[in-house]
This record gives C-alpha cells, sequence and structure tokens, in this order.
C-alpha cells in the first residue's frame, strides 16, 4: 500500500497540532486526525507508527518548537535580560499552542533519540542563560527544575485562567522571575 499523494509527516503534525490546541491532548487521536485530514485511520500508518508515534511525533516537534521560541526570544541578551526574555518567549509558546505545549511535558524515554534530542536541547538553552550566575553542575540542574517549575506553572495557571484579577500577567512574570534570580545563589553548594 502506497502513501496518499500529499500526505506527509509535516502535513500529519501540522494538523495534530492543530487538533491539540483546539481540544487539548485527549483530542488528539488517529481517528480525528484521520478526519481532519480527510483520509482514514489505516493511511496515517504510512507516516506514523500509531498513536504512541504520534504522541512522540507531537512532542518532538514541541520541544523543538519551544526551544525556537526561547532560544530565538534571548539570542544575543545574557543574564537577567536572557531569563526574563526566555520566560516571555516560554509563556507566549504555552499560551499560542497549548496543547502542543502539553505535549513537551512528558519526560523522554531511552526509545526515542529524536525526543531525548529535543529535551537536551531545550535544557542545553536554559543551561547556557544560566551560565553567568557561576552555578556549578548540580546547582545549575536545581536552578534550571525551579526555574522552569515557575514557567510552567505561571503558563498552566494563565491558561486555565486562573489569574482572573485585573493586573497585567507581563509584569507578574517579569517580576516572578526579578524573585528568582535574586536567590539564585541559594542553589549554591545543593
Amino acid at each position: 500500500m502506497s502513501p496518499r499523494a500529499g500526505l506527509d509527516k509535516s502535513k500529519i503534525v501540522a494538523a495534530a497540532v492543530e487538533i491539540a490546541d483546539e481540544q487539548g491532548v485527549e483530542g488528539v487521536t488517529l481517528a480525528a486526525l484521520a478526519a481532519r485530514l480527510g483520509v482514514r485511520s489505516p493511511s496515517l500508518y504510512n507516516h506514523i507508527d500509531g498513536q504512541n508515534g504520534l504522541r512522540t511525533l507531537l512532542a518532538v516537534h514541541g520541544l523543538n518548537k519551544l526551544g525556537d521560541e526561547i532560544g530565538g526570544a534571548s539570542q544575543g541578551l545574557s543574564g537577567s535580560e536572557a531569563i526574563q526574555a526566555m520566560g516571555k518567549g516560554y509563556a507566549e509558546f504555552a499560551k499560542r499552542h497549548p496543547g502542543l505545549y502539553e505535549m513537551t511535558l512528558q519526560a523522554p524515554d531511552g526509545d526515542h533519540p529524536e525526543l531525548i534530542e529535543a529535551g537536551e536541547r531545550v535544557l542545553k538553552l536554559i543551561i547556557d542563560l544560566l551560565k553567568p550566575y557561576n552555578l556549578d553542575e548540580q546547582a545549575e540542574l536545581h536552578a534550571v527544575r525551579g526555574l522552569r517549575s515557575i514557567l510552567h506553572g505561571f503558563a498552566s495557571l494563565e491558561q486555565k485562567g486562573g489569574f482572573g484579577m485585573p493586573l497585567d500577567t507581563g509584569l507578574s512574570l517579569q517580576t516572578t522571575l526579578e524573585a528568582y534570580l535574586s536567590g539564585i545563589d541559594k542553589f549554591r553548594g545543593l
């Protein structure tokens, strides 16, 4: 059986991203994807390895897009300016692509080298932004976890409408990151 003319992984990923962002991760099924693309579900197996393969493909795509976003936002900056720009880029990505963002949160397993590589790229970008703070390797990883927790928590609350008060969320994020950076020395010696 040959693949349908015009159907390829990039079209499949684009349609799956649309579904994820519109309906959430649970809405991304092979049946929903086939319906969106106007094909039968078995046609998708010529391009992806079932539901798990689709989710892995989306996670890789999402991590690559997130890496592009935070890398582009912080390019040419250093120190607190870079962290602020990266944080803003992170939150904006999560807001624009809520379903795709959710796909980036799974811990990569050893069976998917592309997923590991995409996750490590994002991790390296964040570690590089933390270099001016002169943390040792272990402290850097603790700092990354803390920063990721702040950004994920902020993005998740914002997505779910958890910031209902009439305050500038951008200023809230900026101030939260400033407070985090003012205490970054606490990660030393952990």
